[in-house]
């Protein structure tokens, strides 16, 4: 009753563990012998007639079916038609079941599930929503306020839920170890640790996009939701990359060019000058990703729910991290190219004194 007070909750309800309904035939082996009859003739009518029994089979291609005969549901669904059944005598008569039997409904021996060497029982709950985490959340607090568990009775959440919480633990590991490949190939692509640092960010304001989409078409933080993040990262890790490397190649053309240490206002236009010529480039990666998107975005056939939750991360990712990598991007490398010329600077007048 406690899990019916959650408005999420469509129903609610416990697995039987008594016996189900049984109908019996007791066959009185005195008055079939009277018509002629033996167990093994009523016992057949029983099973062909009520019960079905399979004739033949057929072959259609490389499918079989079999084909069952026994009455129509009209004349086997009551007791009162049950009870009309008719057996055939050796003397050709017909007589109706309940003259050489007694039907009789009786209760089934109850079942005992366990699961670890413990008995259990079940409470089977359909919901509305999709948060399945959320609701879990919910409903474990009302178990803790409402209901009064008996020592040495445990409760466990299974179900979606639990598929839910394995994927959980396995997305802790994958998504670190995502990042620190991303990062590694950045390392050995660049050499140094600031420029991958730098490209980096760019998954940060991807989250800022794709969180946002998320929330807009209303979906919840699930496996395909975070796979789409995972693929995000990678893409918008290589739209940084393609700027930084064109900075760098401007940059190491007018050191070439000075055959001195830069100024400041050079090196903001040497990176404004590479950004500009890297803008459409970078836009074309981008809104190619997104158009190639949007397809999935509207369609509504089957698997169109999961594929839907992976692209809407990569989808809203992509635009925040466009605006990242023409607008925030070079400020920040622009701003570290003029620290370490500022520090290269200060090396130099060092040694100068020193001598």
């Amino acid at each position: 009753m406690a899990m019916k007070t959650l408005p999420e909750t469509i129903s609610a309800f416990g697995d039987r563990t008594v016996g189900g309904y049984y109908l019996d035939f007791d066959i009185d082996r005195e008055k079939a012998s009277r018509y002629g009859l033996t167990v093994g003739d009523v016992q057949d009518v029983i099973q062909s007639a009520i019960g079905g029994m399979n004739i033949t089979e057929t072959v259609e291609g490389l499918e079989r079916y079999p084909v069952n005969l026994r009455y129509p549901r009209e004349l086997r669904d009551d007791m009162e038609s049950l009870s009309r059944v008719l057996i055939p005598t050796p003397l050709g008569a017909q007589i109706p079941i309940t003259m050489v039997a007694k039907l009789e409904l009786r209760r089934g021996p109850p079942s005992i599930k366990s699961e670890d060497a413990r008995p259990n029982a079940w409470i089977y709950v359909d919901i509305s929503t999709s948060d399945i985490g959320g609701f879990v959340a919910k409903a474990k607090q009302v178990l803790e306020e409402q209901v009064d568990i008996p020592v040495g009775y445990t409760v466990t959440w299974s179900g979606q839920f639990e598929y839910m919480e394995r994927a959980a633990k396995r997305l802790k590991i994958v998504v670190p170890i995502t990042l620190m490949v991303i990062f590694f190939l950045l390392y050995l692509t660049f050499g140094n640790m600031t420029e991958p640092v730098i490209v980096m960010l760019s998954v940060p304001f991807g989250l800022i996009g794709g969180i946002w989409i998320v929330y807009v078409y209303g979906f919840n933080l699930s496996v395909a939701v975070y796979v789409g993040f995972i693929a995000l990262a990678g893409t918008a890790a290589e739209t940084g990359v393609m700027v930084l490397n064109f900075i760098d190649i401007e940059i190491a053309k007018l050191r070439e060019r000075k055959q001195r240490l830069l100024s400041s206002l050079e090196i903001k236009e040497a990176v404004e000058s590479a950004t500009a010529l890297r803008v459409r480039p970078v836009a074309i990666t981008a809104f190619s990703t997104m158009i190639g998107l949007v397809p999935i975005m509207w369609s509504t056939g089957t698997g169109a729910d999961v594929t839907q939750r992976i692209a809407a991360p990569v989808l809203g990712g992509m635009f925040t991290v466009l605006l990242l990598t023409l607008l925030v991007f070079p400020v920040i490398y622009s701003l570290v190219l003029q620290l370490q010329e500022w520090r290269k600077r200060q090396a130099l007048n060092t040694s100068h004194s020193t001598h």
